[in-house]
């Protein structure tokens, strides 16, 4: 843990304690790639694998940096039904009674972590601007952005969808810099104890936003699971809170979709 890049905000002793044991009892990584980090402020793109990814991008990132994070966690009135309903909706019926206390037992120490941590809030209604002007600024003072924008929608058996509208920060910072951003991807791969960045990404101000966002955003899925496929075989961990029985491989697609059609079939 690098401690130069983690105390340049202030903090409360509480979460100083909390992210100490946090980083004792959390898996500690290797990275691999940094060199494909630019050195200018950039947005660094990765695969969620439940909380390990914040936790990582809070932890490990070699550069200054804010993660972006719901900002329902942030706000105490709203962090017990964000929690319940992102963390725990699809747990059995018997046991939901019990993640709904959890969610609101839970309510204190989301809101020391999350408004302690090096994260910007983020929303998906017009407080989204703020999401923006926050991120744009802090890109100005040289800080890069970690977001992991994976969605319930399906792509492959590395990640899930990307929802796209974090490439218009790219835009507006295009806007008030004349810099156009560079997209990092970033694969990561706790069962190997390692985070791995591929070649940056630029975004292209004189192209049609809604392409650039296509156009990133299916690179960006596209970079992270050829780094995936490329590894040891390892467990994948997805965005959705399954049950770890149901976690696939990182193998090739058709390979897997094979196997997957087995299964049905056998």
């Amino acid at each position: 843990m690098d401690l130069k890049l983690l105390n340049d905000k202030k903090t409360s002793w509480i979460f100083r304690v909390i992210r100490w044991l946090v980083w004792l009892f959390s898996p500690k990584y290797q990275l691999e790639g940094t060199e494909n980090l630019p050195d200018e402020p950039c947005v660094i793109v990765g695969n969620h694998s439940h909380m390990y990814g914040p936790i990582m991008g809070e932890l490990y990132t070699p550069v200054r940096h804010y993660v972006w994070c719901a900002g329902e966690m942030m706000k105490r009135e709203e962090v017990a039904a964000y929690a319940y309903r992102d963390f725990w909706s699809g747990k059995p019926k018997g046991t939901r009674w019990f993640y709904r206390i959890l969610s609101h037992l839970i309510t204190p120490l989301a809101l020391c972590v999350f408004n302690n941590a090096h994260t910007i809030a983020v929303y998906h209604d017009t407080r989204l601007i703020t999401t923006y002007r926050e991120s744009i600024e802090k890109l100005k003072e040289g800080y890069s952005m970690v977001i992991f924008p994976e969605c319930y929608d399906e792509h492959n058996n590395i990640v899930h969808g990307f929802q796209d509208k974090f490439i218009d920060l790219a835009r507006f910072y295009y806007k008030k810099t004349g810099t156009e951003l560079n997209f990092v991807p970033m694969y990561l791969a706790p069962k190997l104890k390692k985070v791995y960045y591929g070649k940056p990404i630029r975004f292209r101000a004189d192209a049609d936003i809604k392409t650039e966002r296509g156009r990133i955003c299916g690179e960006l899925m596209d970079a992270i699971t050829e780094i995936a496929v490329s590894l040891p075989e390892h467990t994948v961990i997805p965005y959705p809170n399954i049950s770890a029985r149901h976690y696939g491989k990182n193998i090739p697609l058709e390979v897997y979709q094979n196997e997957q059609a087995e299964e049905k079939t056998g």
